[in-house]
Parts: structure tokens; C-alpha cells; sequence
């Protein structure tokens, strides 16, 4: 197990909001986002992954915690070295060199932290090194890349560079089986975390692959999980899990207890602020919705409630922490991510 126990309770202490929706296909706002990183200078990446229609606003966003829009870069859709097809989840490495995974073109590219172009790695397959729907990405303290190989069931482990280093698991729903997993993390011990989707749980392994342990199972309960699409740890163990099937983040502590669960506590942002000031009819619709409903029994489900009571999260696929312990949630029906810290 880590040497770090997570064994005292956990506080966490809303601090704002960031984003609205970006109408256009660039400039301030996002469009579906899936992914935030935090850079050593604490910019903050935004993957704006976008649909089908709106696939020219494909993009990372790079803003600040004073809700500074500092720039973007990617071409939107394509297959050429900077463009994306379905970008999913996207790490730093020690050198600030942030690495995208993209789900649709099968690669992962890697990008310096003013966005220009460095290299390209992965094609389609099943064998050794190929990779079939990446989603999650994220490295350890050496520099080498465990990227979750979606459609093929497992992980890989990858060096700096991109060569093929070490693989484990297979479909199924035992101990270091997966079915469609998703998100992953690595503690500062060097274990790592996996989000299985569809088996509704996070799954922890060695380095090298080996089961450690499982945390949550199927249900809406305290401790379980539905889809859940990421996983982040902090330097005390606590595991937090981006329950994205119920509407909510819950965290573990390093033995698999649940010790706390958010339902999302959104503000306006500083950019929605400026939006509804210079546009006050938008106000007065605003005025006439309500946006915290009393809602009935039979519409009592995470989906419903979520998606009409505003300071809810509403579809969060991601979780990050920053080197302050902040943590940030990306709620891609949104558009905006919620900033919480740990007291």
C-alpha cells in the first residue's frame, strides 16, 4: 500500500468558478471541455473537446486563476500534427511538456507550455506500443507515461519519448481487468490509479502492473460509483474520483473509505460577470428561470437535478490538483470548471 495514510477527515472549501460558453471557435470560454492541467507557473489548460458540429473550436484554452483568457492553441479538427480529431485527457511532464491523448486519431501529442508543436507518438492497433481510443494519461516521477489504452482494455506504459516500455490487463471485470477504463493518476509513491468505467470502480496497481486494490463498486450510494471518468491523489493519499455518472466527486481515503462526496457549489464567473453586464436582456431571462428548483420525487435523479439546478456539477469528467492542493473540477455540459481548496 502507499506510505502515505489518508486517515484524518477532509475539508474543502469552495473558491469560484471558470468559464461560459464560448460561442465562436476561438477566444475566451470553452466548448465542452474535458480535461485541466495546471502548469508550473499556474497557468491553467483548458481541452476543449467540442461536438461534431462545432468541431472547428477543438482546442486548449490557457487562462489563470484571475480569470485572465492568456491565449490557445491547436487547430481544431484534422489529422495534421496540430490538429485533433477526439482529444480526451492531457498531462504535463517534468519539463512542463504537456501530452495530449486523442481518442479518434489513436496518438498522443506532446506540446511545450507556449503550445508549439513538439512530437507525435501511437498508432491504431492492439499490439505492443499501438493503441486503440487513449483516453487517460499520466506520468511518474521519471518521466514515463501510462496512458489508458480505452478500447484494448489495458494500460501502457510508455518512456519519456514515446517507446513502448510495459502493458497489463484485458477485458473482463476481476482483479486488473478493465471494461472501457478511462481516467488515471500516479501518487507520489509511484502507484497507479485507474478509473473503469464501466466497471464502476478505481482499480490501483504497482508500477509494474500488479493489483493492489479496488476502490468503490456499482450504486448511487456514499462510497459507490457510476462511470466514474478520472482519478487524482494527493501528497496525504486522499483519492479523489470524478463520479461522472452521478453528477458528483467523491473522495477516498488511501484505505477505500469514503470520507466525502460534492455535489458542486458554482458561482458566476468573472467572464459570465462581464457577459450578462453587457447584455442585459440575457439578465432579465436569467431573472426568470429558476435556477435551483424544488424538483419532484420522480425527477430526483443525479441527471435531472444537475442539469437544472446551476451551482451543481453537471457532467464532471475530470479532476486535477495544482502543486497548492487545489482542486480543480471540469464539468463539460457546463462549459467551466469549480475550484475548491483543501482546509
Amino acid at each position: 500500500m502507499s506510505l502515505r495514510t489518508a486517515t484524518t477527515p477532509i475539508t474543502l472549501e469552495y473558491i469560484k468558478t471558470i468559464g461560459m460558453t464560448n460561442n465562436g471557435s476561438n477566444g475566451r470560454g470553452f466548448a465542452n471541455p474535458y480535461a485541466l492541467q495546471v502548469s508550473k507557473d499556474g497557468r491553467i489548460f483548458v481541452l476543449n473537446r467540442c461536438d461534431h458540429v462545432r468541431r472547428d473550436a477543438i482546442r486548449v484554452g490557457i487562462c489563470n486563476l484571475d480569470e485572465e483568457y492568456l491565449g490557445e492553441f491547436g487547430k481544431g479538427f484534422g489529422t495534421g500534427d496540430e490538429n485533433f480529431g477526439l482529444p480526451t485527457d492531457m498531462a504535463f511532464d517534468s519539463q512542463d511538456r504537456l501530452h495530449i491523448t486523442d481518442e479518434h486519431l489513436h496518438r498522443v501529442t506532446a506540446y511545450d507550455s507556449s503550445g508549439t508543436y513538439l512530437r507525435k507518438w501511437g498508432e491504431f492497433g492492439s499490439g505492443d506500443g499501438q493503441l486503440n481510443g487513449p483516453s487517460g494519461i499520466a506520468f511518474d516521477s521519471d518521466d514515463n507515461a501510462y496512458v489508458v489504452d480505452q478500447h484494448n482494455n489495458r494500460v501502457q506504459k510508455f518512456a519519456a519519448g514515446g517507446d513502448y516500455l510495459a502493458k497489463w490487463g484485458e477485458a473482463g471485470d476481476g482483479p486488473g481487468q478493465f471494461n472501457l477504463p478511462w481516467g488515471i493518476a500516479v501518487d507520489a509513491d509511484g502507484y497507479v490509479y485507474v478509473a473503469d468505467w464501466r466497471n464502476d470502480r478505481v482499480q490501483k496497481f504497482a508500477a509494474d502492473g500488479e493489483f493492489f486494490a479496488t476502490f468503490g463498486e456499482s450504486g448511487s450510494g456514499d462510497g459507490q460509483l457510476k462511470r466514474p471518468s478520472d482519478v487524482v491523489v494527493d501528497g496525504e493519499g486522499f483519492v479523489y474520483v470524478a463520479d461522472w455518472g452521478n453528477e458528483r466527486v467523491q473522495i477516498f481515503n488511501s484505505a477505500g473509505d469514503f470520507v466525502l462526496k460534492l455535489r458542486g457549489q458554482a458561482t458566476l464567473s468573472k467572464w459570465s460577470k462581464e457577459f450578462f453586464a453587457s447584455n442585459p436582456d440575457e439578465v432579465r431571462t436569467r431573472d426568470m428561470a429558476n435556477l435551483l428548483p424544488d424538483l419532484p420525487d420522480h425527477l430526483r435523479d443525479p441527471q435531472n437535478e444537475s442539469s437544472q439546478t446551476e451551482p451543481y456539477f453537471w457532467g464532471p469528467v475530470s479532476v486535477t490538483l495544482d502543486a497548492n492542493n487545489r482542486l480543480y473540477v471540469t464539468e463539460h455540459n457546463r462549459h467551466r470548471f469549480q475550484v475548491y481548496s483543501k482546509v
